[in-house]
């Protein structure tokens, strides 16, 4: 069936998603392929509606083509490569070829068509989580719409009716899909001033998702549930995730959006900001409340804003201990306070190289050179100005500087601290003793001020009054 434009916008075509033919594949937008997991420039909009586009943390904007009034997109479905960290790749799923794949942009009541091609092995579809559109094009494979069979395109067609963040992703064996990296972002922006929305000067945007890759391979497990071994901020890991960087004193804004199995507490260091939106839209502003931890719930988008009025290099994480760590082994015993010095001697004679590890805690793993598998994430990685940094998976830093100029998304390197801003070890004291709890004198004092006599007093089950009590003493 050749699609022309008044086909598509028949009720019949808005009612259901359709198949393209080979004839019609002449005519689509060519697909725009990205591997690189560096972040990409904001994509100004080169027709349609203005608005102030977003930056998506190591990744980017989907180009479009105008015709006949609407914006067109084109989406691949394929096996991609992502580098998740210097040195760690991962055999996964997503668009484009990339993993997160990249951010579709639209201003609301924009008309948008989006092919979607498989090149998997399996069927997919494509759901547009948030959107107000026919449900017909809501991609709920076996529901609204037959699976998107491999080599096939099929085409959505809608009106961007709201302003607010979104996703996509499938809906068609979910499970092995998302787990495998299948997903996107969606950002509609206002048509004009808004109520609710403020204009800012800098719009970062970015998915949270998780993997379980065993050291040493590089495809997930799709059927993990919950220990999963890699937490990820668009399919990237500490230190592999870039800085958000912004010039003192310019209006930021944050928009996250979590399709992992978990919620994840996201904090801010620094600054405290609001919560300005979800995926049910801007949040009035009589709604909102001063945060500086905001959790993202499975399936949600939390849109966060503050003013970036405090000069550093701030963290920001989950603060979800244990997704702040890379490759981590669920069973491996708790070793701390064991002197295992002798046991290393021994497996050493028949291991040469082996090392123990966490017996006076894990922060000596960010110093070890260890010999890990190959393609495998180190536990805790990156250098800090100060030594290394005892952070993975879902950890990056905001970089306000003063001097950054507008527009400029560039690292601008480690902090400078002014002189007297910095902690520092006090030197020159003597070694600080524990500390011990205070001593009760009774009937006189042992030698050096030790008493030789305690009192007890202790109450019976019941007793009532002073008279109930019994003085026991200690010599």
């Amino acid at each position: 069936m050749l699609l022309n434009r008044r086909s598509l916008i028949g009720a019949a075509s808005l009612a259901a998603a359709s198949t393209v033919s080979r004839a019609a594949m002449a005519a689509l937008p060519e697909p725009v392929i990205q591997t690189s997991a560096d972040t990409q420039p904001p994509l100004l909009p080169p027709n349609g509606r203005p608005y102030n586009p977003v930056v998506t943390l190591n990744g980017w904007t989907a180009p479009w083509r105008m015709r006949d009034g609407v914006k067109e997109f084109h989406l691949v479905a394929e096996p991609v490569v992502r580098e998740m960290a210097p040195g760690f790749k991962a055999n996964l799923w997503g668009y484009n070829g990339q993993s997160p794949g990249p951010t579709i942009e639209v201003v609301e009541g924009d008309r948008v068509r989006l092919y979607v091609t498989n090149r998997l092995p399996e069927a997919t579809s494509m759901h547009w989580h948030g959107q107000r559109l026919p449900n017909g094009m809501d991609g709920v494979s076996g529901l609204t719409q037959a699976a998107i069979q491999p080599g096939k395109t099929w085409v959505y067609e809608f009106v961007a009716r709201r302003p607010g963040s979104f996703m996509y992703h499938p809906h068609a064996d979910e499970m092995l899909q998302m787990a495998m990296g299948m997903m996107g972002l969606w950002i509609t922006h206002p048509k004009g001033r808004h109520p609710h929305i403020d204009p800012v000067d800098r719009d970062y945007a970015f998915l949270l998702n998780a993997y379980d890759v065993e050291p040493g391979s590089a495809t997930p497990k799709v059927m993990t549930m919950l220990d999963f071994n890699l937490w990820s901020w668009n399919s990237r890991i500490f230190p592999g995730i870039a800085p958000l960087v912004a010039r003192q004193g310019e209006r930021v804004r944050i928009r996250v959006g979590n399709l992992t199995m978990t919620n994840h507490p996201i904090h801010l260091h620094g600054h405290e900001f609001s919560v300005t939106g979800t995926d049910g839209g801007p949040v009035p502003r009589s709604a909102r409340w001063p945060e500086v931890t905001t959790d993202v719930a499975v399936g949600q988008m939390r849109q966060i804003e503050f003013i970036a009025d405090e000069e550093g290099d701030w963290a920001l994480h989950c603060h979800k201990s244990h997704h702040t760590m890379n490759a981590m082994g669920h069973s491996v015993p708790t070793m701390i306070g064991v002197d295992t010095s002798d046991l290393e001697q021994r497996i050493r004679a028949l291991v040469p190289g082996y090392m123990g590890m966490g017996s006076s805690g894990m922060h000596e793993m960010t110093e070890m050179q260890m010999p890990l598998p190959a393609n495998t994430a180190p536990m805790m990685a990156g250098d800090g100005p100060f030594g290394p940094v005892g952070m993975g998976g879902m950890f990056s830093v905001l970089k306000v500087r003063r001097d950054q100029k507008r527009g400029d998304y560039s690292d601008p390197g480690w902090f400078q601290h002014p002189a007297g801003t910095l902690a520092r070890e006090v030197e020159g004291l003597p070694d600080a003793a524990p500390p011990q709890a205070p001593m009760h004198h009774h009937h006189g004092s042992m030698p050096g001020g030790m008493a030789n006599e305690v009192q007890v007093d202790v109450r019976k089950p019941g007793a009532t009054g002073a008279a109930e009590h019994a003085g026991h003493h200690e010599h």
